[in-house]
Order: structure tokens, then C-alpha cells, then sequence
């Protein structure tokens, strides 16, 4: 399905599990992801729950035309999709970029939210990070979102996935290159992280409960990143899965859906 953003762009989103239930919960992709990336993780979720999955602009089936947008107007993107559902307030769950996001939406929208997950998130850059992040903005534009992918891999799944992958790698690599051939939209994309400034000053006002869940090998955004966000935020939890990297919604479902049961039902 699809509605209209405040600056009347088409956004897609889904909606499944239990229409009947009291609660929403509010799944947010990574940067190249799409809702389809949730799809190990709902169906632990749809008896109690309604979900609603969303393709950020510029990601998935929602349109990739007009200018980058910052992660405050994601947000207010978010809120266009709950408004045209008619859910006041919702769960919000966000994975790396979807958890850049959900931290502006509680900073922004905070009465539509009950509670958040943050999960493989961080708030500040380091010199390590920029150098990641330089070497998938000049893998993208030298050679495309092919290229990118190659070099993006290492850094989101842990070596275990590699030694047992639970999707071919191969298989994994062709469904994403299907899903990004637009370069251009990856790159509108990955200037709002870009351009973002040290947000932990801002993650203080955050006071719906929440969560940070974060993989112990996760490369892109050591530990120590994630711990800032759960340091940052009053009164929230921090839960580290041994032994997996940064894509959670891949390689640590069983994992992560037990932490957020756990969280949920507190």
C-alpha cells in the first residue's frame, strides 16, 4: 500500500499480523534494506501484534525522486504512514538506519511512541566509522551498488555467518543488487548519515522506555558505539547478542526476538 507524504511523495508500507490487536508494532529498515528484510522476524510477532513495515523514500517500492532528506524528515515520514493508518501511538523498532530514524521520531514525536528499539544503532561517528563509511560512498560511485555490496559485507556479518550462512551469500548479493539499482537513491540516502552531527546531547530527551540491542561482532558499529546511545538515554536497557555482527534481522532472530519479547511484556 502506499500514501503520501507531507511533501506528497508516494510511500510504501504493509501491514500484517493481528488487525484486532491492542499494539502496533513499527519495524524500520537498514540502509539497503527493504520490508521484505523483516521477513524472518514477524511472523514471531503477528499473533500479538498488527505490524506495519515501511520503505523509507528512497528505499524499496517508495519513490526515489527529489532531494536527500535528513533523518528529521524521515521521521515526519513515519508519522505520515501512522497518521494515514490512524494508530496514535506505536512501537518502534529501527535497525542501523531505521534506528537513526526511530531516535529522531522519539525525538520529535515522542507522544506517538510507547516504546523503542534500537537495535545496532549509534548516535556519534569515529574515525574508524568515517573510514567505513568513505569506502562505501567511493565502492558506490565507482563502481555501483555491485561494487558497494562487495566491500558493505565484511563489515555487517560476523565471520560466523560466513562459515554458515543462513542465506547464500551468492543468493543473499543478487536479491540485494536487484533491490538497489538505483545508485543515485543509495546516495540520497547515505548523505543523511553523512551530514548528521553528534546526536547524543539530543538522545537525553528521549523518555519512553527503551532498548539498545546490539551484536558483539558487529564491525561497522563496535559495541562501545551502541553503549553511548544506552548511556545517553535515561532509563534504558542494553542487551549485546555474543558472537554476531550488525545485521540482527539476519543472522540473530531467534536472539533478538527474545530480547524484545522480554522488553515488551515488561
Amino acid at each position: 500500500m502506499f500514501c503520501k507524504t507531507s511533501d506528497n511523495l508516494n510511500i510504501y508500507f504493509e501491514v500484517q499480523g493481528n488487525e484486532n490487536a491492542k499494539e502496533t508494532l513499527v519495524f524500520l529498515n537498514g540502509l539497503s534494506q527493504s520490508t521484505v528484510s523483516w521477513i524472518l522476524t514477524t511472523p514471531y510477532f503477528k499473533s500479538d501484534y498488527r505490524i506495519v513495515l515501511i520503505d523509507f523514500i528512497f528505499q524499496g517500492q517508495s519513490d526515489k525522486i527529489g532531494e536527500w532528506r535528513s533523518f528529521d524528515t524521515h521521521a515526519r515520514d513515519v508519522v505520515s504512514v501512522l497518521d494515514y493508518l490512524k494508530i496514535d501511538k506505536a512501537i518502534v523498532a529501527g535497525l542501523s538506519y531505521g534506528s537513526l530514524v526511530a531516535q529522531h521520531l522519539a525525538i520529535n514525536h515522542g507522544n506517538r511512541i510507547s516504546k523503542l528499539l534500537l537495535i545496532s544503532t549509534f548516535a556519534h561517528k569515529t574515525p574508524y566509522y568515517d573510514a567505513i563509511e568513505l569506502s562505501w560512498w567511493r565502492a558506490l560511485e565507482f563502481g555501483g551498488y555491485n561494487l558497494m555490496l562487495d566491500i558493505m559485507l565484511p563489515s555487517v556479518l560476523s565471520e560466523n555467518y560466513f562459515l554458515n550462512p543462513l542465506i547464500p551469500i551468492d543468493l543473499m548479493k543478487q536479491t540485494r543488487q536487484e533491490a538497489n539499482e538505483d545508485k543515485q537513491a543509495l546516495f540520497k540516502l547515505m548523505r543523511a548519515t553523512k551530514e548528521r552531527i553528534d546526536y547524543r546531547p539530543e538522545l537525553k530527551k528521549i523518555t519512553v522506555p527503551t532498548i539498545v540491542i546490539q551484536g558483539e561482532k558487529d564491525l561497522l558499529l563496535p559495541v562501545h558505539m551502541a553503549g553511548e546511545v544506552a548511556k545517553a538515554i535515561p532509563n534504558s536497557q542494553f542487551k549485546v547478542i555474543p558472537h554476531v555482527g550488525h545485521t540482527l534481522n539476519l543472522e540473530a532472530v531467534p536472539q533478538m526476538v527474545a530480547i524484545i519479547k522480554d522488553f515488551l511484556k515488561q
